[in-house]
């Protein structure tokens, strides 16, 4: 409990720092951009693009390869995360059934131009998912504690470090940051809103987490998904479907930079006919749809990405970008953003973002990245690949089929 809660904080905090890097050098590259008298009006600046402008190609192929496969993973757990929520509510089809028919519906993401276009649904987002975190903390603290419910907190390192590394995926989410800051109007003010936003989600994770544990304790280990733990009443009900609408307006969070770099790869950014757009966007859908068929873990998915992506994507490569950007003199003289008001020293900042890379690279990525893997091939092997139901419960056996039938009467 008390590494959860320390985790959380301790990464939500570093998340919100290299949101603030990634806003800096997003600043920093359209000022020098916007010197040279280019014009960004009809194009989405993406992080692949910052990194060229101010480190070059390498850095561009590197940012390109972890930000498309994060947003492509991002997408695939959407997507399992709908069909493994409204099997709650109607268990008369499988998951594995409920997978294709959300595919089919997140696909009509492929029609919604870019960020502008998803401001009131990102505001209704919060609005859903707020009622779901209070709704698991309080319906957990009404339940009551299970009967022999266990607190063995992770007996292995194993479970420990997937544990963390799930932590880590949460708060590094911020891999869009850049397209959403170019959907607003004054991208500078982004790095406070982060910052907000990142306290805000501490009173929904912190309170609806901590209320399960206590509930349930060991139970949560083998139910990925929290709310088949919980009773079924209408207020789960709601719950679970204001969470499908809110997945899938994050799918389109997730996949709408991935059509875009699409987009720039074959040409078709600067089209004017939304249907053009939409027909090159297709591409982009079918591979995670299929993928989500294919290893439907939600969970073991979750830490699994977070080690070995949202690690270097969201905290490694900008805190390195960060420092590399600013190593000569005249850059830091030029900057178009000092350091902030708590850290006002250039060496402070580079000593910080050196300890987040190192951090990261030992216990995101080395140790959380054993641990996932391991926990992802376990799952693996227990439920196979395209499992038609994962996690769900065994319907009972009939009890004709325990005792033998009666001999018939005359």
């Amino acid at each position: 409990m008390l590494s959860g809660v320390l985790l959380q904080i301790f990464y939500g905090f570093l998340g919100s720092w290299t949101a603030y890097l990634i806003s800096v050098l997003y600043v920093e590259y359209r000022s020098r951009k916007e010197k040279e008298g280019v014009s960004f009006k009809n194009h989405v600046i993406q992080w692949f693009e910052v990194l060229d402008g101010l480190l070059g190609p390498y850095w561009k192929a590197a940012g390109l390869a972890f930000n498309c496969t994060f947003l492509l993973f991002g997408s695939v757990i959407q997507l399992i995360a709908c069909a493994s929520n409204i099997y709650y509510i109607n268990d008369r089809l499988d998951k594995r059934t409920w997978t294709y028919i959300f595919g089919a519906c997140c696909a009509t993401t492929v029609f919604i131009p870019s960020f502008h276009n998803y401001r009131i649904w990102s505001f209704l987002g919060l609005g859903m998912t707020t009622y779901t975190a209070w709704y698991l903390a309080i319906a957990a603290l009404l339940n009551g504690q299970a009967e022999g419910v266990a607190h063995s907190g992770p007996t292995k390192l194993v479970l420990y470090f997937t544990g963390a590394t799930n932590i880590l995926y949460t708060f590094g989410g911020h891999a869009v940051t850049v397209e959403i800051m170019h959907a607003m109007w004054k991208p500078a003010k982004f790095k406070y809103i982060y910052l907000l936003a990142t306290l805000y989600v501490f009173t929904l994770t912190l309170p609806s987490s901590a209320a399960m544990y206590w509930a349930f304790g060991d139970e949560l280990l083998t139910h990925s998904n929290a709310f088949s733990l919980l009773p079924k009443t209408r207020w789960r009900d709601a719950a679970v479907i204001l969470m499908l609408i809110h997945q899938f307006i994050t799918f389109g969070f997730a996949c709408t930079p991935l059509y875009f770099v699409w987009e720039k790869v074959i040409g078709m950014h600067d089209a004017k006919s939304i249907f053009k757009r939409a027909l090159a966007r297709l591409p982009i859908v079918v591979p995670i749809w299929f993928l989500a068929i294919i290893f439907p873990f939600f969970g073991p998915i979750n830490s699994a990405v977070g080690a070995l992506l949202v690690s270097f994507t969201v905290y490694i490569i900008p805190a390195l970008a960060h420092v590399l950007t600013y190593r000569t003199a005249s850059a830091r003289m030029n900057a178009a953003e000092k350091p902030p008001f708590f850290l006002p020293s250039w060496t402070g900042m580079f000593v910080l973002n050196m300890f987040i890379v190192v951090w990261v690279l030992v216990v995101g990525f080395g140790l959380g990245g054993w641990a996932s893997m391991v926990n992802f091939v376990r799952q693996i092997d227990t439920f196979g690949l395209f499992a038609k139901c994962y996690q769900c419960p065994k319907p009972p056996v009939p009890a004709a089929a325990q005792s033998p039938a009666p001999l018939p009467h005359h």
